[in-house]
Formats: C-alpha cells, structure tokens, sequence
C-alpha cells in the first residue's frame, strides 16, 4: 500500500506542475488575444488574469508549486526578452539621440534612484536599504510594455527611440544596481568604491561575454548556409542561453548583460534573413512575457498591497509626477527635443517584467535569509506597475494627440518613381512647404526633377542607406509608384518593415476585368495601403498633356452623393484621385474612400480630346470638371401646391427656365462641367448651380468650342 501510495503521489505532482503550467499558457495568450482585440497593453489584462487566478482569486494557479523552476523560468526568460530588444534597437536611429540617450542610462538612473529611495523613506516608511533596494528595483522601465504602448499609439520617431533605447539599455543596468544594493544589504559593506566596482564589473563581463560570442554567432550564421530558416533560430535561441549561463557562471548577474550585448551585436552585423530572426524571437519574448506576468501576478498578495497604506501610493505617484519629469527635464536640458516631446516623455515610464521578475526572486531570497521586508518590498514593486501601466497605457494615446506627438502628424513623402504621377504629387506637397523626396534608377529623369528643385537619390529603394539619407524615419508618406507593380511591392514592404511610417502606398498593376472587386480597387495590408492604378498608362497621359487637373470639395449636404459620383469616375479609370485636404493636412489618395465631408479632393481627369483641337483652340483650351450633385427637394417643397398669386419665375426669366431644365446625358457616367476655358489651368471651383433635376451621371464628353 506504502509503494502504491508514493507511486500515485509521484504520478500527480508531475501532473500538478504541467496543469499550472498549461493553465498559465492558455491564460496568458488569451489575455494577449482579448488585449489586441481591445487595444490594450496586453500587461493590464495579464496582470488582471494573473492575479485573479492566483491565491486570492480562484486559485488555480500556485507558483510556489514550481520550486526553483519558476526562479530557472524566470531568469531564461528575461534573458531571451533583452536580447530580443537588444536585436530590435535602431543603432543609426539611436545614434541621432545618443547624447539624450547615454544621459538617460546615467544620470536618470542615479535620479531615479536618489528620488525613489527618498520617497520610499520618507513617503512610504521603509528602512533606509530596504528604500534603495526599492529603487534600485524601478530604475528600469519595461521595454516589453513600452514597445508596445509606443507602436499602438504611434509617436514620433525620435521619442520611440529614446524610450525603447532607454527600455532595453537600463534593463541590465537597473537588475545589476539592484543586485549590488541587495549585496550590500546582506553582507554590509556600503563603500561607494565597492558599489561602483561590483557594477562595472558585472557590465564588463557581460558586455565582453555577449559581445564576442554574438560577434562569433552572427559570422557563423553568415557563413553557414546549409542551414536552414528553422534550425539557423534555433542556433540563436541556444546561443543566447549560453552566453547567458557562460556569464553568469563568470560573474553572476553579468548574464543580462551578456543577453542584450549580444543581440545589440547580432542586429550591427546584418546576418541573412534578420527579419526572419527577429520575427521568430518577437514571438518567443510574446510568449515568455505572457507565461511570466501570469506566473508572477498569481504568486502576489492583495492583503500584502492593500498593507502598505496609503504612504506607497504617494511615493508611487511622486515618482511617476516628479522624479520622472525632472529625469527627462535633466536628461534631455541641450537636446533638440521640444517641450511636448519632453512632456510626453515625462509621463511615460512603465515598470515591467524586469521590475518583476527580479523583485519576486529578491523577496525569496531575503525571505530565506531571514531579513524583514521581502514581501513588502515586492508588493510595492507591483503597485508601481500596476498604477504606472494602468495609468500611463491607458492615456498615453490622448496625451500624445494632445500634445501632437504622434507619427500621424509627421510631413512629408519619400516617392519611389520619377514618372510623370510620381512628379504630380510630389509637386502638390512640395508647393505646401513639405519635404519631398525622389528615389528613382533613371539619372536623367532625376536630374529634370532636380531642376524643378526636387531632391533626388538615384538608386534602388531597396538600398536601406539610400531610404536612410532620404530621410524615411521622420517622414510621413512613403509611396512606392513605379511601372512595375510588384517592385512596389517589395519596396514598400521592406520599407514598412525597417522605418515604420505612418503611411505607406505601393501602387498596384488594374486588373482588365471589373469585376474583381478587388483588384480594382484598394487593398489594405496591414498598415501598408495597395491602390491599384494603371501607373504606365497615366504617366502616358500625362506625358501628352491628355489630363486635367482640379479640385473638389465634399460638403455636408451632398456627401453621400459626391462620394459616388467621385468612386464612380475612379472605379472607370477616368479619374485619379492625387491626394485630399482637410484641416490644412494633405494626405495621398490614389484610390476610392468614404470621402469625408469639408475635405477637398485634388484630381486627375483623361482628357481625350485629339491635341489637333487642342493646338486650334489656342489658349482657350477645353477644360473638364467635376459638378457638385444636387440635393432632393425634400417632400414637403416637393408636393406643395404653386401659390397662384406668386408669378412663376422660369415665365418670368427664360434664363432660369433653362437652367432648370439641363439635357439628361445619354451617358452613364457621373457628370462633368465641360467648358471652354480661357486659361490653360482649369477652374478649380465645382458647379454648384441648382438643379430641379439631380443627376449624377452626365456625359463625360469634352467641350471642343474654340
């Protein structure tokens, strides 16, 4: 019976830790799913899963249960995350704000630490050391939360770089300051020469550590190509766990270190297939953040929160009002940042995993020491994420709109084809003030452009130095609109992948047949926008001056209406809609929209009228033009009855007979002012005669009076 007995108890605790562990899985990536879904930062829900399936929630979960192994999770984990941010740092973006940026590393971490210390003091009521440790602990923000936070509400470029830099570079910093105070609290010798000395060794080690082995790693992986996609990740995966353990086995804690050194020196060298890389570790470090905050939000204590009174919250709440602000305030003082950058940067600030992870390993650790305030210590460490994620993920969208720091208000267009489209648009923007950049293989197209006072780079936009001295980081509008649309294609969604601009257009190849929907239109890939256009076909037109150019205002009494009229004339290929302007912001259109209502419209027309009419008319060249829709006379005006002491006024003003009569076109098309003109630059005003008679469909044939 004995035997029986042991044999079920170890057939169960294995059983045991695979259900935490597979319920720790399922809850993690559904919080991930409802978070996207939501648009949320996916910690918020992660947290909330955690901590309700924990001990003081339905208790399904109970990390304690793992033993070491949450401690052996834990640390493999973080490793693989900073590497992953290591690999995902823009050096060359860094580098345009390294001054603010090695401030930030330094000075704001020591602010950081000061401020934080103080407050948890005096605020908070903590011991002196058990404060510092405090700090030291929520030096770091989470670049597993702030990476996120940043691309869901889309800032500027050069704001994302500093937070996401600070984010990856400080983790290391901040988790071995943190392991030096906690020495210090253990073992008693508080000299600052031992404080300092103990920090850079275990940076040292682990810069040389993770720096030669990437170094070796990345040229391996240059060389080695037998292998393939799948196993060329794995080597990486291995790779890092070593370099890891190698450092930590040196000196301990240089392994984070070594973790971000590493994939700082892999992303420098650009081995084959880094995108690929970098996608598969974006989705290991998804997962291993989803597996860790559930883990380590169910291992917390409300009761333990909820005791450290309201003197945590204040020194939470000075450190994300006062101690952050006057971080950035010092960091950034002779930086070309603007005041809405600094605020914006002064309010972001979230802890994450790092914080975390490390404040549960430290409250064990202390806690088997014997020493008082490991569990007080780790509750406040999660009140500062829990207050500085819910407070900062949820209003960082509108603070950054209020402030109009986001990259959606980023100017400008990067145009890869020096055609005669190309050139139209990018006249448009540059006749506004905005940056317009040209990139085209066609030196003597290039050279024309360049005397109109375009700036030009002949080459292949595929050249990522050539889309880097464009400019395309702080650019608004990339738009790919050469003859051959699957080289759009490409470009565009390299340069999606690499600069992130807010807007980007690879103009596809029209179908012949209209009856694929699809590919008459515009589809949508994610954030990267495929009109389709018969691009060789206008440039034609363009070329034999067979186009007229105009503007068109939607209004609110018409918009349903004018939006039909407008897709119609699109979806026939008599129109290309150039770009729209609204609230003094112009924006490229190039294919049909849900037009919104006080915008304007700046469009192409074919002009088909033979050039020999044209050379007779003179200057008095045949012009084409959109007409505003008329409105329906609602039905009280409709059926009321003429009031026989009024006089008739289309009796009275054969005129206004006339114009209430217009012919009806045979012609199914929406209708067009066709006029002589006396200039050769059309009248950019639509009709707005009124009409008894609404029509949308009137001829599209062109007036040839001279």
């Amino acid at each position: 019976m004995a035997a029986t007995a042991a044999h079920l108890y170890f057939m169960e605790a294995p059983f045991e830790i695979t259900l935490q562990i597979v319920i720790t899985v399922l809850a993690g990536i559904f919080a991930q799913v409802l978070a996207a879904y939501m648009k949320l930062p996916s910690i918020i829900l992660l947290l909330v899963f955690g901590i309700a399936l924990g001990s003081d929630g339905l208790g399904w979960l109970s990390p304690q249960s793992l033993g070491v192994g949450l401690e052996v999770i834990v640390s493999l984990c973080v490793a693989l995350i900073l590497f992953e941010g290591g690999l995902s740092l823009e050096l060359k973006e860094m580098g345009k704000v390294s001054g603010s940026l090695r401030n930030l590393i330094t000075i704001g971490t020591f602010i950081t630490l000061v401020g934080g210390g103080f407050a948890a003091h005096w605020l908070g009521e903590f011991p002196w050391s058990i404060a510092f440790l405090y700090a030291s602990l929520v030096v770091v923000t989470g670049p597993t939360v702030v990476t996120p936070l940043l691309k869901q509400v889309g800032v500027e470029r050069k704001i994302a770089t500093l937070l996401e830099g600070e984010g990856v570079l400080i983790d290391p910093v901040g988790a071995i300051l943190a392991v030096v105070v906690l020495d210090i609290i253990l073992n008693g010798d508080t000299a600052p020469a031992f404080v300092l000395s103990g920090l850079l060794a275990r940076l040292g080690i682990g810069a040389i550590i993770g720096g030669g082995g990437g170094l070796l790693m990345a040229l391996f992986l240059k060389k080695a190509d037998f292998l393939s996609e799948e196993l060329r990740n794995l080597v990486v995966l291995a790779g890092v766990w070593g370099l890891y353990g190698l450092a930590q086995s040196v000196r301990g804690e240089s392994g984070l270190m070594a973790a971000v050194a590493a994939g700082i020196v892999v992303r420098a060298i650009s081995i084959p297939e880094e995108r690929l890389l970098r996608r598969f570790k974006g989705q290991l470090t998804i997962f291993s953040v989803s597996v860790l905050f559930i883990l380590l939000a169910a291992d917390l204590s409300i009761a333990s929160v909820f005791e450290l009174g309201p003197g945590s919250v204040l020194t939470v709440l000075v450190l994300m009002l006062v101690v952050r602000p006057l971080n950035i305030l010092v960091c950034t003082w002779n930086s070309d940042l603007n005041w809405r950058q600094k605020a914006f940067m002064s309010w972001i600030s979230p802890r994450g995993i790092v914080s975390a992870s490390v404040a549960s390993l430290f409250a064990i650790l202390l806690t088997e020491r014997g020493i008082n305030g490991g569990d007080s210590i780790k509750a406040l460490v999660f009140l500062t994420i829990i207050m500085t994620v819910f407070a900062q993920g949820l209003t960082a969208r509108s603070l950054a709109q209020v402030l109009g720091v986001t990259s959606s208000s980023a100017t400008g267009v990067v145009i890869v084809g020096c055609n005669g489209l190309g050139l139209t648009i990018g006249r448009l923007f540059k006749d506004r003030g905005e940056s317009v950049v040209i990139i085209d293989t066609d030196e003597a197209a290039c050279e024309k452009a360049e005397a109109e006072g375009f700036q030009t780079y002949v080459g292949s936009a595929l050249n990522e130095q050539i889309l880097e001295e464009a400019g395309l980081s702080s650019i608004g509008t990339f738009l790919a609109v050469t003859n051959n649309g699957e080289v759009n294609s490409v470009i565009a969604e390299r340069a999606q992948e690499e600069f992130q601009p807010p807007r980007v257009f690879a103009v596809l190849p029209r179908a012949e047949s209209v009856d694929d929907a699809s590919a008459m239109g515009s589809l949508s890939r994610g954030d990267l926008r495929t009109p389709r256009l018969p691009v060789k076909q206008w440039n034609t037109f363009i070329a034999d001056d067979a186009v007229e150019r105009g503007v068109y205002e939607f209004t609110t009494d018409t918009i349903k209406a004018q939006r039909e009229q407008v897709n119609k004339l699109i979806r026939e290929g008599d129109m290309v809609p150039l770009v729209t302007e609204q609230d003094e912001k112009l924006e490229v259109a190039l294919a049909e929209a849900e037009w919104q209502a006080n915008s304007k419209l700046i469009y192409l027309l074919h002009d088909p009228t033979p050039q020999l009419i044209k050379r007779l008319s003179g200057a008095r060249k045949p012009s084409r033009q959109l007409t505003k829709p008329v409105v329906e006379a609602n039905a009280d005006q409709t059926n009321e009855k003429p009031d026989p002491s009024k006089p008739d006024p289309s009796k009275s003003d054969p005129s206004k007979s006339a114009q209430s009569k217009p012919l009806q076109p045979k012609s199914g098309k929406p209708k067009l002012d066709t006029n002589s003109a006396s200039s050769t630059t059309p009248s950019t005003t639509p009709s707005t005669t009124p009409s008894t008679t609404p029509s949308t469909t009137p001829s599209t044939t062109p007036s040839t009076t001279h």
